[in-house]
């Protein structure tokens, strides 16, 4: 992972007789929050840790396998991550944290995967710990002639699986086995968009295409991309495909999403609109560059059957895929990506974290991060807006809570979701923003109802025809709708730059990518500079509540603050 104009932390940081870290032997770190350091420390771990919980005063960071073999991948040495640890720790560092981090650092890159004229080799430096591995019983499934001076011959199409494999019993492998050129193709950047406006890269973009390409050598070519929605990752694309010139395969979350993604083709590079075509339920075209969903490659009739529409993968010499949102990546396309590990493969996303768990095989099967700015850098450089983030509790009335202490855990859940007290707050805070693009989103189709009811709004949901959608999309874009409400359909890839307030009234439990993606939806820069406001709206004392302190996990990992205040402050009109 490579990331840009992060703060000198060795130049940032003045003296200070006690350090803002404590490093503690289950390899967690404990961050006080009021510490003068806190930011400037925050930034330097954030390429080897991962936030785990985030109280008023002490945050809590993480070091794992995963996040170590990230930062590795980019660059970076066990000897650059404890001299980090060392300036900022307020005691000596665990003996067995040292021991871990160089062990497991070190492992990264011991084993490579690389071709030769007899085909896929397995190669390590160190021909004992080769010809251990080679023996596990996970491994030795894919190996087809043992080990001959440190070099492994691997059996036809266990590339991929095999990277998986490794990955999981600690052992990840650097993959220099090459890739497939793939059919070529003439395509640049415009200068100027359709609109006549001047198209100009910023710097962390080229700077991010220019990483995941690598001078088109092996040591490029596949990762992952993390910048916040608003970033221009859609423009990283672009940029990536003009330099890979090859066919290319885009998939993204939806319809919506698809169609944007082939405005944006067209409006930014020379393609013609005919070597750009749309692959979705409503459409089955295969052009130079194509735009597929994830629903209609995972489609199929019955689980018995196989994916009708895998197929998509053979049918051009795709030399580029294009994961969007590549931490929604479904498990059927985990399994075909298994299988492209000789096409480059760029994952682009806002946050890397998955609720599932599944972060390693991102890692394994469409690469390590690559590149990374920090939210709050861009925001404070004005190519995303300033964020202003509060969360609003609000309790529960009368019945509801002798309901709620009886329900079980799914009913307590929607109860307090779907509190019905939430609606005077919404009406004060559309009230309160008058004349701005307002944003209500949910996880509950009654609880969207009864909004779309009161407010006299339209509303948005996965039934929503998609010409239907697409015209209110583009009447709230035009300022025509002032408050628009959406399901969860809403979370992803939505283009209206113009929204600038966000009111979420429930959620997917404790999703941070669900916290990441909503936010991003008003974080693109205004016109004129206002800021953005993301409201969540939480009844208190319930489980509602313990979800979202494990969404604010996200806000916190990238350096927002937040506000917490009480119903009353917004019930003036209710």
């Amino acid at each position: 992972m490579l990331s840009i104009d992060t703060p000198d932390t060795a130049a940032a940081a003045p003296t200070t007789e006690v350090g803002p870290l404590i490093v503690q032997g289950d390899m967690t770190l404990l961050l006080e929050v009021a510490h003068p350091l806190h930011d400037v420390t925050r930034d330097a771990i954030a390429p080897f840790t991962e936030l785990v919980k985030s109280p008023e005063h002490v945050h809590t960071y993480a070091i794992s396998h995963l996040s170590l073999w990230n930062a590795a991948s980019a660059g970076h040495s066990s000897e650059e991550v404890l001299d980090t640890l060392r300036q900022y720790s307020r005691y000596a560092l665990p003996p067995n944290v040292i021991f871990e981090i160089e062990t497991f650092m070190e492992r990264y890159g011991k084993l490579r995967l690389s071709r030769t004229e007899e085909g896929l080799i397995l190669e390590a430096e160190d021909h004992e710990l080769l010809a251990e591995i080679c023996r596990h019983r996970e491994i030795a499934v894919y190996v087809e002639r043992a080990p001959i001076n440190g070099k492994a011959l691997l059996r036809p199409h266990s590339r991929g699986p095999l990277k998986v494999a490794l990955t999981q019993i600690g052992f990840p492998a650097e993959d220099v086995a090459g890739y497939v050129v793939g059919a070529p193709l003439d395509v640049e950047l415009r200068t100027t968009t359709l609109a006549d406006k001047p198209l100009h890269l910023r710097d962390y973009q080229e700077s991010a295409a220019r990483v995941f390409y690598a001078g088109g050598s092996d040591k490029g070519g596949s990762g992952v991309i993390v910048l916040p929605c608003g970033a221009g990752k859609t423009l990283v694309g672009l940029t990536t495909m003009v330099r890979c010139r090859c066919h290319t395969l885009v998939l993204t979350t939806n319809v919506t999403a698809a169609r944007q993604w082939i405005r944006e083709i067209l409006d930014k590079t020379t393609l013609r609109p005919d070597q750009v075509s749309e692959y979705t339920g409503d459409s089955k075209t295969i052009a130079p560059v194509t735009v597929a969903t994830y629903q209609i490659l995972t489609y199929r009739k019955r689980k018995t059957q196989e994916f009708p529409h895998f197929g998509i993968f053979s049918q051009n010499a795709w030399g580029l895929i294009i994961y969007d949102e590549v931490h929604l990546l479904p498990a059927p396309v985990f399994r075909i990506s298994a299988d492209m590990q000789a096409t480059r493969r760029l994952g682009l996303t806002a946050t890397l974290v998955r609720e599932d768990g599944r972060q390693k095989e991102v890692f394994s099967l469409i690469g390590p991060k690559k590149f990374e700015v920090p939210w709050r850098i861009l925001e404070s450089q004005g190519w995303i807006a300033t964020a202003v983030c509060t969360e609003i509790r609000i309790p529960l009335r009368g019945s509801e809570r002798v309901t709620y202490a009886l329900a079980d855990l799914r009913d307590k859940t929607v109860l307090a979701s779907t509190n019905p007290e939430k609606i005077s707050v919404v009406k004060e805070l559309i009230r309160r923003h008058a004349g701005d693009r307002i944003l209500v989103i949910g996880q509950y189709l009654n609880q969207l109802d009864l909004m779309q009811e009161i407010l006299e709004a339209p509303l948005i949901t996965g039934s929503t025809p998609n010409g239907e959608r697409e015209r209110i999309y583009q009447e709230f874009r035009e300022g025509v709708i002032p408050t628009l409400i959406v399901s969860k359909v809403g979370n992803f890839a939505v283009d209206i730059p113009d929204a600038n307030v966000l009111i979420q009234i429930s959620g997917a439990f404790g999703s941070r990518q669900e916290e990441a993606q909503r936010l991003g939806r008003v974080l693109r820069p205004k016109a004129n500079g206002a800021k953005a406001h993301f409201y969540t709206l939480i009844t208190r004392d319930t489980k509602e509540q313990e979800f979202g302190m494990n969404r604010q996990l996200f806000l916190i990992e990238q350096g927002y603050s937040y506000e917490v205040k009480e119903w009353k402050d917004y019930v003036v009109n209710g």
